[in-house]
């Protein structure tokens, strides 16, 4: 393992009771890159973000061969904390999913459960980690009203922003701007290209445009198997495979 690599997934086979999802994977996910991963539907993009920080843990009938490291460690020994993993890597949700209290509460409650207390101490988290997701200028004055009142591109940003304040390494995003305006998405997409400075970002864009824009690099998955990864001009504008090229051109999906 090199120092630039964030993340080594090896031979991921991952299986939903009888049915195998991802089948025999192998990826790199490099520190302080936007890795794109996409395909169609039920290409298992979703369940290999659920993988990195072991969400698929709650589903009943999963099962999982194969290894991941984070920092060259094996997410699924049996001594890994996973508590420890979801604070490392965070993942962001297609719909946002605010808790139902202020703007300032819903990023201050997480801190708060790592045993932050002082008021400065979480007055300076939510400050620094709105600004990082693009919307304290938009809130500042109104911290202490309801999250459930900000627009949906608002929200979405506010829960990049909760995310952000437990300190995470890695941040993955599935389809972060499904429903969001253009305008809406433009912000979330500046907030990605500065967030990288600092953090490994893995998102499964909402379309082809969406990775081209903002990925330094990007993997294509179909019926959970790997067709092709490389940098993202590489695979747009150059696809060595066919599948990838008809996926990005229309023909399908």
């Amino acid at each position: 393992m090199t120092e630039q690599e964030k993340i080594s997934i090896t031979n991921l086979d991952f299986y939903y009771r009888k049915n195998q999802v991802i089948k025999a994977l192998n990826l790199l996910v490099k520190a302080n890159e936007i890795l794109a991963i996409f395909g169609p539907a039920n290409s298992g993009t979703t369940t290999l973000l659920r993988t990195l920080n072991r969400l698929s843990d709650l589903t009943p009938g999963v099962h999982v061969d194969g290894e991941i490291l984070l920092d060259g460690k094996n997410i699924y020994s049996p001594g890994f904390s996973v508590i420890d993993l979801r604070r490392k890597v965070g993942i962001v949700f297609e719909v946002p999913t605010p808790l139902p209290i202020s703007i300032f509460e819903n990023i201050a409650y997480g801190p708060r459960l790592n045993g932050i207390k002082n008021k400065a101490s979480l007055e300076g988290i939510v400050e620094n980690t709105l600004r990082m997701a693009v919307l304290w200028e938009e809130v500042k004055d109104r911290l202490h009203t309801p999250a459930m009142r900000l627009s949906g591109g608002q929200q979405q940003r506010l829960c990049i922003a909760r995310v952000l304040a437990l300190g995470p390494e890695v941040i993955m995003l599935d389809r972060p701007c499904s429903g969001l305006d253009p305008v809406s998405t433009s912000k979330i997409e500046e907030s990605l290209r500065q967030l990288k400075e600092n953090l490994t970002i893995i998102i499964v864009p909402h379309n082809v445009q969406q990775a081209g824009r903002v990925a330094d690099r990007a993997a294509f998955l179909l019926m959970g198997s790997l067709i092709e990864v490389g940098s993202a001009s590489e695979v747009f504008a150059n696809p060595k495979d066919k599948r990838t090229s008809d996926y990005i051109t229309g023909r399908f999906g």
